[in-house]
């Protein structure tokens, strides 16, 4: 997956909430692989036949395997630092999550990319509560296959 834009640089608390309610922006593209998929169902023991069979999958609507929506769950970091970083805090943590839906299947050999909000930055002591809007985008497909809000906590 080559980068095609250099991230957005958000410094610190007052940063954090200059951008509150705004896109940030959009990662790359990247394609869902059947090993990334076959990987993933063997470290999680998640091996059921719609991720990891590609014959019976053909069997049905979607006519192919699927990826894990904990799968796409876990590349959030990654796709969030293409689109921005944050600096001026010198630990960050996963706090977790608040809302995780996923309204549609994402097909082994789709193309995916994740949209970049800021919902709501609230401070701490020594730090700030930042809750992400992200939403993954299927090329050319209506419906987005994950919305969540992933809440990262930034001390310094």
């Amino acid at each position: 997956m080559t980068q095609t834009a250099a991230p957005i640089v958000i410094t610190g608390l007052d940063g954090l909430q200059a951008h509150v309610g705004q896109t940030l922006g959009v990662s790359d593209w990247k394609t869902v692989e059947q090993d990334d998929i076959n990987t993933f169902a063997k470290l999680t023991g998640d091996e059921q036949w719609i991720h990891v069979d590609p014959e019976r999958a053909k069997e049905t609507a979607v006519g192919t395997t699927i990826q894990h929506g904990f799968l796409t769950l876990g590349m959030s970091t990654g796709l969030l630092w293409q689109v921005c970083v944050v600096e001026g805090f010198g630990v960050i943590l996963n706090y977790g999550l608040n809302k995780v839906r996923f309204p549609a299947p994402l097909p082994v050999g789709s193309r995916i990319r994740m949209h970049v909000d800021i919902a709501e930055v609230k401070p701490l002591d020594g730090g700030a509560e930042v809750v992400w809007r992200l939403t993954y985008e299927v090329e050319g497909k209506p419906k987005p296959c994950c919305v969540a809000e992933l809440v990262f906590r930034y001390y310094v």
